[in-house]
């Protein structure tokens, strides 16, 4: 009966699990692992179910656990018990012995979770999961090739043949890639790859599902903005599409998010209004909610740069309370942030400088440097410091390896006082030297030369160590540019390069490799090779004539921001191709239509680069002139950096003088007459040795000092340098009153009432003014005597306003030809005389 009985019960438990779903054999350490709610639980259920833990058990604790990780808040997490946890050494070795169980989602997603848990990437599993992961890479899902790239990222093997392989998967399958999430990620992996013709793909690709994605994941286009930043290229159009959905998605953002935004977009010297009046607005919000460290010092370094006054204050005294619960790394990002606001609130610089004094032990070379630089740059009197910080500089440079590392210390390092050079340290550079970009053979160059000014046993020492090691840098720049190949590579080694050693060493070997290149000219590179020799300040006839050319061909391919950079070399250089009319003609058209899209203060700069070339396009003027338009443009100012903010100000100021002057019909007023007095009263006030020559010599030439006036104030506030008035039989007036500007005898100028307010004395009938301007080498393109667009415009205005100009070149005045007095007198009375009886 018993036997009968235990049967029944046997039979109507199977038939109740069976009607109620249950399975037969259900797996109990599944079911207790997803009821897991903390670490501790997870870990006990690995202790006690050791035994009976399969793969799949494995991958569903490591997964929980990285998943309980990665709910916390950077500072809650506890990485640190996990990996010392016992259960956890329990789950490494059974996953790295069930390594050949896992199905290929199974093995990317262990690797993944192991790897942000802060696993070793020498660890064996690690090298177990990544050498199977790699023996089955082509048949991976996208999804899981776009994980595991990032584990490689992870362990930076950006440049493994492993990741090599993934690119090439990447390449043949890029059509299939359907997810912006999966290709934004895989972008970001193989950046340091690709190829033009890929990254062109890439890009493209991109750009079709930015369009069909959810707008609201703003993560994709993050994504996309910093491959572009990897790969150092600018593709406007994408970029705008970027910042658009971010911008649609940032009243959600958090400061961190948005500090990584505005750094990638600086790495592109991307600038958007529209996304920094909206940063500014966000990041004001966020104060209030931004109270413990980590979010502070994220706001901080965003909001800093761009607040007002008042909330500049107001962070810095949040920042003082702060200060001592700070890490390391956060009185990093906070003294640059200083630095860059040019702060001088000492109290609170004393107490980040004491929070990085107590870390110094735990900073990577790079940012030992960047602590050095920014305190240096605020003149922080702490000769202790400095001396410590150096200590630390050379000992890395002599260990470092990397050229870009050994470059950064070398500059940092050139930058302090010291009598002498370690032996060391000028051994490590040149052993790295002929790895280095001209960029860093320009940097390097720098730091040299400031060595050899400050020891003065060099000179002693011939040939010394820096003769040598300069030496080695003129070798080594001219080899790279010999052997170069690609434009567009040339032109970003050249992007920041500037100074004597690069001017007097490469300037001309650089000439002969760009001219080498003429054919690699094309539309995307037009913009950087123009901006390039403009700021080198050299006239170069055929390059110019090819950028003409290529940009009047593909007008239509060039981003219509990058109109500027693109006419900026003939306008300032004062250079008309054979095509002029036809170049000026196809960028104003090509700008006309997108107007209303242009960034303010990029506007500005484009009106007065085309006035400077005697162009005035009305609609653009009309634009700029607007109320509705120096609105905006006063709001973004107020975002901007400081040197671009009063660089801005200028050029509006110039362009309001010029269509004042050259072009009345359009009826702009001129409102610029306070920002002028201001600009007189902080100017130097100081004439140079030359120009007092001058001074004596016109008044000996024009028969008494008396009839000349020297720094004259004209109306819309040009400054002559000397001013005479001749009567209709071209004999020198002497003025009724004295110069409202004298010269003292160290230099200096002393201004009159009447300088400021430009009061003009009546002419006589017939008479005429006449302005002398001594045009130094500034006026004058580096290469050539041929006068720059703003001194012929400068000309221009004056010739409007009643003078006859006179210009003397440098380089006639300091001519052998002029080398007494009686010819310097001769040459005045010519180029007075001979042009006004013209």
């Amino acid at each position: 009966m018993s036997a009968v009985m235990f049967r029944v019960r046997f039979v109507n438990s199977f038939l109740r699990r069976l009607l109620n779903g249950g399975p037969v054999n259900r797996d109990q350490v599944l079911e207790q692992l997803r009821v897991c709610s903390a670490e501790d639980q997870v870990f006990d259920v690995v202790g006690k179910n050791k035994a009976k833990l399969t793969v799949d058990h494995v991958g569903k604790a490591v997964g929980m656990l990285w998943q309980f990780q990665k709910e916390k808040p950077q500072l809650l997490r506890t990485m640190e018990f996990i990996k010392s946890h016992p259960q956890f050494l329990t789950l490494r070795v059974l996953a790295e012995n069930k390594i050949a169980l896992m199905d290929d989602l199974m093995l990317v997603d262990m690797l993944y979770s192991f790897l942000r848990l802060n696993v070793d990437q020498h660890d064996s599993l690690v090298q177990q999961l990544v050498s199977e992961a790699w023996l089955r890479i082509d048949r991976f899902p996208l999804a899981s090739l776009s994980k595991f790239s990032v584990c490689l990222s992870d362990q930076h093997l950006q440049h493994s043949p492993l990741m090599g392989h993934i690119t090439s998967i990447v390449d043949q399958r890029l059509s299939s890639i359907d997810d912006a999430r999966i290709l934004t990620t895989l972008m970001i992996s193989v950046s340091s790859l690709v190829s033009p013709r890929l990254r062109d793909a890439l890009i493209s690709r991109a750009d079709d599902l930015l369009e069909t994605m959810d707008p609201s994941n703003y993560n994709n286009p993050r994504r996309v903005v910093q491959f572009l930043r990897n790969i150092k290229h600018s593709s406007r159009p994408l970029l705008e599409k970027c910042n658009g959905i971010i911008l649609s998605n940032l009243p959600k953002l958090d400061a961190e998010n948005i500090g990584i935004i505005m750094g990638l977009y600086q790495s592109l010297q991307f600038n958007n209004c529209d996304f920094r009046l909206a940063v500014k607005q966000r990041l004001t919000e966020l104060i209030d909610s931004s109270t413990d460290p980590f979010s502070f010092t994220k706001l901080f370094v965003a909001l800093a740069p761009m607040a007002s006054q008042e909330i500049k204050d107001g962070l810095e005294n949040t920042a003082l309370l702060l200060a001592d619960e700070l890490s390391a790394f956060q009185a990093l990002a906070v003294v640059e942030a200083l630095e860059e606001t040019q702060s001088r609130n000492l109290s609170l610089l004393n107490k980040i400088t004491s929070v990085i004094q107590r870390n110094l032990h735990v900073y990577k070379p790079v940012e030992v440097a960047r602590i050095t630089q920014a305190l240096f740059l605020m003149q922080y009197l702490n000769p202790g410091l400095f001396t410590k910080l150096r200590k630390i500089l050379v000992n890395f440079l002599q260990r470092s390896v990397y050229p870009y590392e050994v470059t950064m210390l070398t500059r940092v390092l050139a930058m302090l006082p010291s009598p002498r050079l370690d032996e060391g340290v000028i051994a490590r550079v040149d052993s790295v030297v002929a790895q280095c970009n001209l960029n860093d053979l320009n940097t390097i160059s720098h730091a040299v030369a400031k060595w050899m000014r400050n020891d003065q046993s060099y000179r002693h020492n011939t040939p010394s160590k820096y003769v040598r090691l300069l030496q080695t840098l003129n070798r080594c720049g001219h080899e790279r540019l010999q052997t170069a190949d690609r434009l567009d590579l040339v032109l970003e080694e050249l992007k920041y390069i500037s100074g004597e050693w690069f001017e007097e060493m490469l300037l001309e070997e650089t000439m002969v490799t760009l001219k080498r290149m003429r054919d690699q000219i094309n539309w995307t590179n037009v913009p950087e090779l123009s901006l390039f020799l403009t700021r080198i300040n050299h006239l170069c006839p055929p390059l110019m004539d090819r950028i003409a050319s290529v940009a009047i061909e593909d007008i239509n391919k060039i981003h219509h921001s990058a109109i500027y950079a693109t006419l900026l070399p003939f306008s300032v250089m004062n250079y008309d191709p054979v095509q002029a009319d036809e170049l000026y003609d196809v960028c104003i058209q090509r700008v006309i239509p997108h107007i209303s899209s242009f960034d303010p203060h990029l506007l500005v700069l484009l009106a007065y680069t085309l006035s400077v070339a005697d162009c005035f396009p009305e609609e653009l003027v009309r634009e700029i002139f607007s109320i509705d338009f120096l609105g905006k443009l006063d709001a973004q100012l107020e975002t901007l950096p400081d040197t671009l903010n009063m660089r801005t100000r200028l050029r509006l100021m110039e362009l309001n003088r010029a269509v004042c002057l050259e072009c009345p019909e359009f009826q702009v007023p001129w409102f610029h007459e306070r920002y002028c007095q201001q600009l007189q009263k902080k100017g130097n006030g100081t004439v140079s040795p030359v120009q007092q020559q001058i001074h004596r010599m016109l008044g000996e030439v024009l028969g008494g000092i008396d009839c000349v006036r020297v720094a004259v104030g004209t109306p819309y506030f040009y400054t002559v340098d000397f001013e005479c008035t001749l009567d209709k039989q071209l004999q020198p007036l002497p003025y009724s009153e004295p110069s409202t500007l004298q010269i003292s005898d160290r230099g200096q100028v002393h201004w009159g009432k009447s300088s400021v307010e430009n009061i003009r004395d009546v002419l006589p009938p017939g008479a005429q003014r006449v302005a002398v301007d001594f045009l130094d080498s500034k006026s004058f393109c580096k290469n050539s005597p041929h006068t720059k667009g703003e001194a012929l415009m400068r000309k221009r205005h004056l010739e409007i306003l009643g003078y006859r100009v006179v210009q003397i070149p440098h380089f006639e005045w300091n001519s052998m030809e002029l080398s007494t007095p009686d010819a310097w007198k001769e040459y005045l009375k010519k180029n007075i005389f001979r042009e006004l009886s013209s």
